[in-house]
């Protein structure tokens, strides 16, 4: 059993509400109708929730709000509120992966103060002032994680790529379930992540 959260945790879920207002906006976005994006989702039907965003936002490019749209709505979900804290989303994942999440943000929290774990879109995020700094969650196989911002990634992709010999895609990465934290790393890109929030 995992151990309980022992730091602040944000318990605030955007977007609560009729999963279809974002129907015009992901039709406008990435260019087909929803009904295409569903049966996707229906040939997808077997895999967990995770896998089913990974691949909208991995391989169409989707925004997390987005995919989590879709997915939620093809799995006949009405609410947009699935987790609160970061034990709930936990207690769902896979337990190797789980643990590593959950030592990957106490130290987050614990090394940069003020900041926060706040539930969005159904995915852990750790928050300062307001701003979504980095995200990572649990899939069957790996972790995937981001920074806040596509720029920041960028700018960390050859040292993920060459010195991790890490898997960058588009808007994420992914970490071993096992993965041996490293914090420069991690603090480098949470660094990056305010001073492009701002610059903004």
């Amino acid at each position: 059993m995992v151990a309980s959260t022992p730091y602040r945790v944000a318990m605030t879920t955007p977007g609560d509400g009729d999963r279809t207002r974002h129907w015009p906006a992901i039709e406008a976005r990435y260019g087909r109708p929803i009904a295409d994006w569903l049966e996707l989702m229906a040939e997808r039907v077997g895999e967990r929730y995770p896998e089913q965003v990974a691949f909208l936002r991995e391989e169409h490019g989707f925004s997390q709000a987005h995919a989590n749209a879709v997915v939620m709505y093809a799995r006949g979900s009405k609410s947009s509120r699935r987790f609160t804290t970061l034990d709930d989303y936990l207690a769902a994942a896979e337990p190797v992966g789980a643990a590593t999440v959950r030592r990957i943000f106490q130290g987050l929290v614990t090394r940069h103060p003020g900041s926060s774990i706040e539930i969005a879109w159904n995915q852990p995020f750790l928050t300062l002032g307001g701003q979504r700094l980095f995200s990572v969650g649990v899939l069957t196989r790996h972790l995937l994680a981001a920074p806040g911002s596509v720029e920041v990634l960028d700018a960390f992709r050859d040292r993920l790529e060459r010195d991790h010999g890490l898997v960058v895609n588009r808007k994420t990465f992914r970490l071993p379930l096992d993965w041996e934290i490293d914090e420069e790393l991690l603090d480098g890109m949470v660094a990056a992540e305010r001073a492009h929030v701002a610059a903004e």
